[in-house]
């Protein structure tokens, strides 16, 4: 039977401020989502690649779960592998030690790097400098571990990725009743299965993860309705939503167009009581509508 090989570049990653444990991958091969990333709140995240065995991402949890730590569980999961060769693994627990494995069959380049917190590993890659890079990024980048994670995910295909090309990305990030109305795990999950640029694909629908679900603004990232009112009512009317005129004042007519568009995407949590939008929703209409950014 013809072997398929995921050629993969991920990272696996802990956060010790939120907790936060997550995945991110891409690949040129399609859903890679489906296959790669594994993880659980309060116990670990996990990328199992190259000839991938499906099965260390639930027997890793579980291990995890039972109080093994990532070093220890990449060492049973492996240990009990006769392919393990043609493995690559890459394992975060709670505790935020990190593993990774590459078997010496894996096709070139193939390659690891271990940090704080964190894991990166690819194989079929460009060469070396894609892991490098995954790293500098992740230790570089500021914000929650949802950002780091893009952040090495974007600097790695920047930096050459899958040497074959580009097919699928993913992106899995838990945190305890973080998901949807607080009764799942999944702070986010988002998956590109097909696209001819899968990071960049990925990043596009982040925004819109964020705006409809996640509630980190910063205080100081708002804008003041007056100052923009013009330019939102001209997207507004780009759009459909405003049939008046460009008045540049903010009037209740504007507020209902704007409000009608805010309900219409699901961003009702983003709506403010005050002479003020977050600096999220404004970007994400102009860009929306066509306009220039100011």
């Amino acid at each position: 039977m013809l072997k398929k090989v995921l050629t993969t570049f991920s990272i696996v990653g802990y956060d010790p401020e939120t907790k936060d444990l997550g995945v991110a991958v891409a690949s040129k091969f399609i859903a890679v989502g489906a296959i790669v990333p594994w993880a659980k709140a309060n116990v670990g995240a996990i990328a199992t690649q190259a000839l991938a065995n499906v099965s260390y991402g639930p027997k890793g949890l579980e291990l995890l779960s039972k109080g093994y730590g990532a070093k220890k569980v990449v060492e049973i999961l492996v240990s009990n592998d006769p392919l393990r060769d043609e493995r690559q693994v890459g394992i975060v627990d709670f505790k935020g030690e990190a593993a990774a494995f590459t078997g010496r069959k894996c096709f070139e380049y193939a390659g690891h790097i271990v940090g704080d917190g964190y894991a990166v590993q690819g194989n079929i890659l460009t060469g070396p400098e894609v892991l490098e890079e995954m790293a500098k990024a992740f230790e570089t980048t500021k914000g929650e571990l949802v950002d780091k994670l893009l952040a090495a995910l974007e600097a790695g295909d920047r930096a050459g990725g899958d040497r074959r090309g580009k097919q699928s990305a993913a992106i899995l990030v838990v945190r305890e009743k973080g998901g949807y109305g607080g009764y799942t795990d999944r702070y986010v999950d988002l998956r590109v299965d097909d696209h001819k640029e899968p990071v960049l694909e990925l990043k596009r629908l982040f925004k819109i993860w964020e705006l409809t679900l996640l509630t980190r603004e910063k205080p100081d990232d708002i804008v003041s309705k007056d100052e923009v009112a013009a330019e939102i009512q001209k997207a507004l009317r780009k759009l459909g939503f405003y049939r008046g005129e460009i008045t540049g004042k903010w009037d209740d007519v504007t507020e209902k167009a704007f409000t009608d568009w805010v309900m219409i995407n699901n961003f009702e949590n983003k709506l403010r009581k005050d002479r003020y939008i977050w600096g999220t929703v404004y970007r994400f209409l102009i860009e929306t509508s066509g306009s220039s950014e100011k």
